[in-house]
Protein backbone atom coordinates (compact mmCIF):
# COMPACT_ATOMS: atom_id res chain seq x y z
CA UNK A 1 0.00 0.00 0.00
CA UNK A 2 1.38 3.63 -0.83
CA UNK A 3 -0.80 5.43 2.00
CA UNK A 4 -0.43 3.74 5.95
CA UNK A 5 -3.14 6.57 6.79
CA UNK A 6 -6.12 8.12 4.79
CA UNK A 7 -8.10 10.92 5.10
CA UNK A 8 -10.99 10.16 2.92
CA UNK A 9 -13.23 13.27 2.70
CA UNK A 10 -16.78 12.36 1.19
CA UNK A 11 -19.54 14.91 0.72
CA UNK A 12 -23.25 15.36 2.04
CA UNK A 13 -24.89 15.01 -1.38
CA UNK A 14 -22.87 11.93 -2.44
CA UNK A 15 -24.85 10.04 0.08
CA UNK A 16 -27.93 11.27 -1.69
CA UNK A 17 -27.30 8.58 -4.79
CA UNK A 18 -30.24 8.40 -6.77
CA UNK A 19 -32.42 10.51 -4.73
CA UNK A 20 -32.87 13.85 -4.09
CA UNK A 21 -32.10 14.46 -0.47
CA UNK A 22 -31.42 12.15 2.23
CA UNK A 23 -29.78 9.01 2.46
CA UNK A 24 -29.51 5.78 0.57
CA UNK A 25 -29.15 2.82 1.73
CA UNK A 26 -27.81 1.42 -1.25
CA UNK A 27 -25.24 4.24 -1.70
CA UNK A 28 -24.21 3.78 2.15
CA UNK A 29 -23.88 0.00 1.73
CA UNK A 30 -21.16 0.91 -1.51
CA UNK A 31 -19.18 3.11 0.50
CA UNK A 32 -18.66 0.73 3.21
CA UNK A 33 -17.82 -1.75 1.28
CA UNK A 34 -15.20 0.41 -0.32
CA UNK A 35 -13.33 1.39 2.76
CA UNK A 36 -13.69 -2.10 4.16
CA UNK A 37 -11.58 -2.99 0.90
CA UNK A 38 -8.80 -1.24 2.55
CA UNK A 39 -9.32 -1.41 6.05
CA UNK A 40 -8.34 -5.38 4.85
CA UNK A 41 -5.12 -4.30 3.35
CA UNK A 42 -4.55 -2.63 7.06
CA UNK A 43 -4.69 1.01 5.70
CA UNK A 44 -6.11 3.11 8.83
CA UNK A 45 -8.85 5.30 7.66
CA UNK A 46 -10.39 8.50 8.58
CA UNK A 47 -13.11 10.11 7.05
CA UNK A 48 -14.89 13.36 6.64
CA UNK A 49 -18.24 13.90 5.55
CA UNK A 50 -20.34 16.95 4.60
CA UNK A 51 -24.04 17.35 4.90
CA UNK A 52 -25.55 18.97 1.94
CA UNK A 53 -27.88 16.24 1.50
CA UNK A 54 -29.74 17.63 4.89
CA UNK A 55 -28.73 21.02 5.27
CA UNK A 56 -26.34 23.74 3.81
CA UNK A 57 -25.31 26.38 5.82
CA UNK A 58 -24.83 29.04 2.58
CA UNK A 59 -28.29 28.07 1.01
CA UNK A 60 -29.78 29.03 4.57
CA UNK A 61 -28.23 32.24 4.61
CA UNK A 62 -28.67 33.15 1.04
CA UNK A 63 -32.36 32.52 1.91
CA UNK A 64 -32.48 35.11 4.75
CA UNK A 65 -31.00 33.25 7.71
CA UNK A 66 -28.75 33.90 10.28
CA UNK A 67 -25.51 32.42 8.79
CA UNK A 68 -24.01 31.07 12.02
CA UNK A 69 -26.98 29.32 12.66
CA UNK A 70 -27.35 28.05 9.24
CA UNK A 71 -23.76 26.71 9.81
CA UNK A 72 -24.73 24.91 13.33
CA UNK A 73 -27.76 23.20 11.58
CA UNK A 74 -24.78 21.90 8.64
CA UNK A 75 -23.02 20.67 11.34
CA UNK A 76 -25.74 18.54 13.11
CA UNK A 77 -26.29 17.56 9.70
CA UNK A 78 -22.75 16.10 9.40
CA UNK A 79 -23.60 14.25 11.69
CA UNK A 80 -26.48 12.58 11.42
CA UNK A 81 -24.51 11.47 8.02
CA UNK A 82 -21.79 10.21 10.22
CA UNK A 83 -23.75 7.96 12.16
CA UNK A 84 -25.26 6.50 9.41
CA UNK A 85 -21.80 5.83 7.75
CA UNK A 86 -21.17 4.30 10.92
CA UNK A 87 -24.15 2.02 11.46
CA UNK A 88 -23.23 0.61 7.72
CA UNK A 89 -19.53 0.27 8.74
CA UNK A 90 -20.33 -1.96 11.39
CA UNK A 91 -23.06 -3.60 9.23
CA UNK A 92 -19.33 -4.57 7.53
CA UNK A 93 -17.75 -5.68 11.01
CA UNK A 94 -15.86 -2.65 10.64
CA UNK A 95 -15.08 -1.24 14.12
CA UNK A 96 -15.61 2.46 13.90
CA UNK A 97 -15.90 5.26 15.98
CA UNK A 98 -18.02 8.80 15.28
CA UNK A 99 -15.79 12.12 16.88
CA UNK A 100 -17.97 14.82 16.91
CA UNK A 101 -16.24 18.80 16.91
CA UNK A 102 -19.61 20.14 18.97
CA UNK A 103 -20.13 18.10 22.00
CA UNK A 104 -23.10 16.05 21.62
CA UNK A 105 -21.59 13.23 24.28
CA UNK A 106 -25.10 10.71 23.60
CA UNK A 107 -24.37 10.26 19.91
CA UNK A 108 -20.71 10.91 19.24
CA UNK A 109 -16.84 11.31 21.39
CA UNK A 110 -16.04 14.39 21.48
CA UNK A 111 -12.69 14.72 19.23
CA UNK A 112 -9.92 14.45 20.71
CA UNK A 113 -6.84 14.07 18.65
CA UNK A 114 -4.40 11.71 20.99
CA UNK A 115 -8.02 9.49 21.42
CA UNK A 116 -8.57 9.46 17.12
CA UNK A 117 -4.90 8.78 16.71
CA UNK A 118 -5.23 5.66 18.93
CA UNK A 119 -7.98 4.22 17.29
CA UNK A 120 -6.85 4.86 14.22
CA UNK A 121 -3.58 2.41 15.66
CA UNK A 122 -6.11 -0.20 16.85
CA UNK A 123 -7.68 -0.42 13.29
CA UNK A 124 -11.30 1.55 13.87
CA UNK A 125 -12.31 3.75 11.58
CA UNK A 126 -12.67 7.27 13.29
CA UNK A 127 -15.34 8.99 11.36
CA UNK A 128 -15.16 12.92 12.27
CA UNK A 129 -18.16 14.85 12.82
CA UNK A 130 -19.21 18.33 12.95
CA UNK A 131 -16.80 20.35 11.16
CA UNK A 132 -14.73 22.15 12.52
CA UNK A 133 -16.74 22.81 15.12
CA UNK A 134 -17.03 26.68 14.15
CA UNK A 135 -19.01 28.10 11.74
CA UNK A 136 -17.92 29.72 8.35
CA UNK A 137 -15.72 26.72 7.77
CA UNK A 138 -16.46 23.81 5.24
CA UNK A 139 -16.24 20.41 5.44
CA UNK A 140 -13.33 20.46 3.47
CA UNK A 141 -11.42 22.93 5.57
CA UNK A 142 -12.37 20.60 8.84
CA UNK A 143 -11.05 17.28 6.47
CA UNK A 144 -7.41 19.05 5.89
CA UNK A 145 -7.18 20.48 9.83
CA UNK A 146 -7.91 16.69 10.60
CA UNK A 147 -5.93 14.86 8.31
CA UNK A 148 -2.74 17.47 9.51
CA UNK A 149 -3.76 16.59 13.27
CA UNK A 150 -3.54 12.83 12.59
CA UNK A 151 -0.81 12.74 10.29
CA UNK A 152 -2.57 11.43 7.22
CA UNK A 153 -0.27 10.81 4.81
CA UNK A 154 -3.30 12.22 2.06
CA UNK A 155 -6.12 13.67 1.75
CA UNK A 156 -8.35 11.14 -0.98
CA UNK A 157 -11.66 13.32 -1.96
CA UNK A 158 -14.15 11.25 -3.43
CA UNK A 159 -16.66 13.07 -6.10
CA UNK A 160 -18.67 11.91 -8.95
CA UNK A 161 -15.93 13.01 -11.37
CA UNK A 162 -12.61 11.34 -11.61
CA UNK A 163 -10.37 14.31 -11.62
CA UNK A 164 -9.13 17.48 -11.63
CA UNK A 165 -10.38 19.23 -15.43
CA UNK A 166 -9.75 21.91 -17.07
CA UNK A 167 -13.55 22.86 -16.60
CA UNK A 168 -16.10 20.99 -15.64
CA UNK A 169 -16.30 17.68 -17.29
CA UNK A 170 -19.74 17.72 -16.89
CA UNK A 171 -20.70 21.36 -18.91
CA UNK A 172 -17.68 20.79 -21.29
CA UNK A 173 -17.19 17.73 -23.30
CA UNK A 174 -14.02 19.43 -24.28
CA UNK A 175 -12.24 19.57 -21.11
CA UNK A 176 -9.21 17.34 -20.31
CA UNK A 177 -8.12 15.88 -17.38
CA UNK A 178 -4.89 16.19 -15.50
CA UNK A 179 -2.92 13.36 -13.83
CA UNK A 180 -1.05 15.12 -11.81
CA UNK A 181 -0.73 19.11 -10.87
CA UNK A 182 1.18 21.24 -8.49
CA UNK A 183 -0.93 23.53 -5.89
CA UNK A 184 0.58 26.38 -7.81
CA UNK A 185 -0.82 25.67 -10.97
CA UNK A 186 -4.22 24.66 -9.67
CA UNK A 187 -4.64 28.75 -7.92
CA UNK A 188 -2.72 29.98 -11.36
CA UNK A 189 -5.86 27.72 -13.47
CA UNK A 190 -7.77 28.96 -10.73
CA UNK A 191 -9.17 25.32 -10.89
CA UNK A 192 -11.62 24.32 -7.93
CA UNK A 193 -10.81 21.79 -5.71
CA UNK A 194 -11.67 22.73 -2.56
CA UNK A 195 -12.39 25.96 -0.81
CA UNK A 196 -9.23 28.39 -0.22
CA UNK A 197 -9.01 28.18 3.42
CA UNK A 198 -8.83 24.77 3.11
CA UNK A 199 -6.15 24.44 -0.06
CA UNK A 200 -3.85 26.64 1.27
CA UNK A 201 -4.00 25.10 4.90
CA UNK A 202 -2.94 21.72 2.72
CA UNK A 203 -0.39 23.24 0.36
CA UNK A 204 0.96 25.13 3.59
CA UNK A 205 1.70 21.06 5.40
CA UNK A 206 2.52 19.81 2.24
CA UNK A 207 -0.45 17.59 2.40
CA UNK A 208 -0.74 15.90 -0.98
CA UNK A 209 -5.02 15.69 -2.47
CA UNK A 210 -5.66 13.08 -4.69
CA UNK A 211 -9.05 14.01 -6.03
CA UNK A 212 -11.29 10.59 -7.64
CA UNK A 213 -13.95 8.73 -8.96
CA UNK A 214 -15.24 7.22 -5.42
CA UNK A 215 -18.88 6.03 -7.15
CA UNK A 216 -16.75 3.53 -8.82
CA UNK A 217 -16.30 -0.32 -7.61
CA UNK A 218 -12.41 -0.55 -6.59
CA UNK A 219 -11.35 2.96 -6.95
CA UNK A 220 -10.80 3.36 -3.73
CA UNK A 221 -8.21 0.11 -3.41
CA UNK A 222 -6.46 1.66 -6.24
CA UNK A 223 -5.78 4.82 -4.88
CA UNK A 224 -4.77 3.42 -1.90
CA UNK A 225 -2.64 0.98 -3.73
CA UNK A 226 -0.51 3.16 -5.67
CA UNK A 227 -2.30 3.42 -9.05
CA UNK A 228 -2.74 6.32 -11.38
CA UNK A 229 -6.47 7.06 -10.59
CA UNK A 230 -7.69 10.79 -10.58
CA UNK A 231 -5.53 13.53 -9.94
CA UNK A 232 -2.94 14.14 -7.67
CA UNK A 233 -2.53 17.49 -6.30
CA UNK A 234 0.83 17.63 -4.85
CA UNK A 235 4.00 20.33 -4.63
Amino acid sequence: MQYKRILLKLSGEALMGERQYGIDPKRLKEYAEEIKSVTDKGVEVAIVIGGGNIFRGVAGASNGMDRVQGDHMGMLATVINGLALQSALEDEGIETRLQSAIKINEVAEPFIRRRAVRHLEKGRVVIFGGGTGNPYFTTDSAAVLRAIEIDANVILKGTRVDGIYTSDPEKNKDATKFDDITFKDVLNKGLKVMDTTAFTLSQENELPIVVFDMNKSGNLLKVVSGEKIGTKVNL
